[in-house]
């Protein structure tokens, strides 16, 4: 009998496939990073054949490291980064173009156009989402509008889009061969496409955006066996979990009760809050999105504030200025000062999303003397992502009406005990968190585990989270309030600094 389950966790910067035991425990785990590429100033591409080899790379590595056979694996689960768009050719397998990164900000013009049209609010009620750069449907727009020949196909159903998740799931089902075109709910919820009622393509917006349905992936449940692996390393397993990265972290924090909220620190920041089966509108700059569905159990909501930039700004420091020389520096370089020094950094880079959803906003280092030293920069990165932060977490309680007693904290950032701790501080509150911390590839795995019978039920899932590390608030009052007074001034500088 299969004792592990397995889960391919495609983030922004790496993929990773990590196997956990029937506790949650991690038995192996194997990374490789993929390049990004910025073709000019704002654009954000990945290869998607890249993608697909470290993929099937992480997978063999950590079957060879921990000598596991495919017959010891359950199921495999898929977590991804969202709104990456790739549109890929159904008999050859090759991808038309790079793809198109979440942050990427390319289709700027069609979002005014449209906001010109509607406003930014136009598709809120279908969709939950404003419009803005960020999500996948402008995305498929503009490749069908920018490589040649692609509309075409895409008309006659031999282009085929997904986000990472559709895409490795092609493959992984045998690709050119009768792979299975799917994706699920979640990240469906995340193209800007798809009615957050009816849990279908929406016709009326694809005709507005010019997207075949033709192309398009099949919209099916979180959980449940989607088709097995026919190549490599995980041959015969089957796939039988797909959550957006974000709704994976949920699932793993085991926030299956409405008011559960969770953030999780990566490459942005995202802080999600399961409003069970209710549709909640947002009036204070948060996405409504899926959450996630079992099978066929009624479908969960969830409120979202997305931040773009959070460890995305510690690799900036250290890739591009040169002043770190790996991103777990950034805390000690941090710690040779003890405050900020008056320094604010704001890091608008790709526009603000959650609460502003400014896309004309860009970055700004603001309060500069020459006391300012690059402690005291490091100190403003850092506070930067618990500032942005408590701006979500203010919106998501305006929008639903709950008070926010603990905040559940998950990703690679939590790590940084500076950076908890001045969370803590600048929220006034207590932050927790997990004693598995790799929530995002658990929830994916959870969700594959449920679909195969590996877990019985979502409450034996809510008892195995534990607390590792708990934060609590020791900044005065005054101070608090003062900082984040600075920091809503810094902001407005930011605010449409493109004409």
């Amino acid at each position: 009998m299969a004792s592990y389950i397995g889960a391919i966790d495609q983030g922004t910067t790496s993929t990773r496939f990590i196997v956990f035991d029937g506790t949650g425990k991690i038995v192996v785990c194997a990374q490789k990073e993929h390049q990004q590429i910025y073709p000019q100033a704002g654009w954000v591409e990945h290869d998607p054949e890249e993608i697909w080899r470290r993929t099937q790379e992480v997978i063999a590595d950590a079957m060879q490291q921990s000598g596991l056979r495919t017959t010891d694996l359950a199921a495999i689960g898929i977590t991804n980064q969202r709104e990456t768009t790739i549109l890929w050719n159904r008999k050859t397998g090759k991808s038309v173009a790079n793809a198109l990164v979440w942050q990427d900000t390319r289709v700027a013009d069609y979002v005014a156009e449209f906001s010109h049209e509607r406003g930014q609010e136009g598709f809120r009620a279908t969709t939950g989402l404003p419009l803005s750069t960020y999500f996948s449907g402008l995305k498929i727009r503009w490749l069908l509008e920018h490589v040649p020949g692609v509309r075409e196909q895409a008309e006659a159903g031999d282009v085929l889009f997904g986000n990472v998740d559709g895409f490795l799931v092609w493959n992984l089902t045998g690709g050119p061969d009768g792979g299975v075109h799917v994706t699920d709910v979640s990240n469906a919820s995340r193209t800007q496409l798809m009615n957050l009622q009816t849990l279908s393509w929406d016709k009326q917006l694809l005709h507005l955006f010019g997207v075949p349905e033709a192309m398009l992936p099949r919209i099916r449940s979180s959980s449940e066996i989607y088709g097995m692996v026919k190549q490599g390393a995980a041959r015969d397993v089957a796939i039988a979990g797909i959550l957006g990265d974000q709704h994976a972290a949920l699932v793993g924090q085991t926030c299956f009760l409405p008011g559960e909220a969770k953030n999780t620190y990566g490459t942005g920041c995202f802080l999600l809050m399961n409003t069970g089966e209710q549709i909640v509108p947002s009036k204070h700059g948060l996405l409504t999105t899926l959450a996630y569905k079992f099978d066929d159990r009624p479908v969960n909501y969830a409120l979202e504030g997305s931040v773009a930039i959070t460890g995305a700004l510690v690799q900036w420091m250290r890739d591009s200025l040169g002043l770190i020389p790996t991103s777990s520096d950034i805390e000690p370089l941090a710690r040779t000062v003890n405050d900020n020094g008056g320094v604010y950094f704001v890091p608008a880079f790709s526009g603000l999303y959650a609460p502003h959803w400014n896309q004309n906003a860009r970055g700004v280092i603001i309060g500069l003397t020459r006391y300012a030293t690059k402690g005291h920069l490091a100190r403003a990165v850092l506070e930067a992502t618990a500032l942005q932060t408590r701006e979500v977490v203010e919106a998501m309680e305006h929008d639903s009406g709950i008070h926010l007693d603990v905040l559940r904290v998950d990703g690679g950032m939590v790590e940084n005990e500076l950076l908890m701790q001045f969370q803590a501080d600048i929220l006034n509150r207590p932050v927790v968190r997990p004693r598995i911390k790799e929530t995002t590839a658990l929830g994916a795995a959870y969700a594959a585990g449920l679909a195969v019978g590996f877990f019985k039920d979502t409450d034996q899932l809510r008892a195995r989270w534990a607390v590792d590390r708990t934060w609590n608030p020791h900044l005065e009052p005054k101070k608090r309030e003062e900082m984040y007074r600075f920091w809503k001034k810094a902001v407005s500088r930011s605010l449409d600094w493109v004409e």
